[in-house]
């Protein structure tokens, strides 16, 4: 696991996830790793998002992000999963819908 280091130092506010929120993030990405698609994963706490990357190996660029941009909620939406070569593949207002684009690769996976 990768984590971006956070500490009592940082003076500005840092966006973090929810535990109601990694809730359904660490479940897809634990059928993931059963199915041996995925392997690894960080979380980044940074002051404009916060980001989940899953990786399929741990030395790897992440092959997906799932991303949580507060500024976004009132417009097209503070949840988006972005592919490794940084196009959006959903963007939305909740969370687990944003999700299922994730899970119709699982689908595939199991298939």
């Amino acid at each position: 696991m990768h984590f971006q280091p956070t500490g009592p130092s940082s003076t500005q506010k840092q966006v973090a996830f929810h535990r109601t929120e990694l809730g359904p993030i660490l479940g897809l990405y634990g059928r993931m790793v059963a199915t041996g698609e995925w392997r690894d994963y960080g979380i980044s706490h940074l002051s404009d998002v916060a980001v989940f990357s899953i990786f399929r190996r741990t030395a790897e660029n992440p092959i997906y992000r799932i991303e949580k941009r507060p500024k976004l909620r009132d417009k097209q939406g503070q949840y988006s999963v972005v592919g490794m070569d940084g196009r959006i593949l959903k963007r939305g207002h909740d969370l687990k819908t944003v999700l299922r684009v994730l899970e119709r690769k699982l689908i595939r996976a199991v298939d």
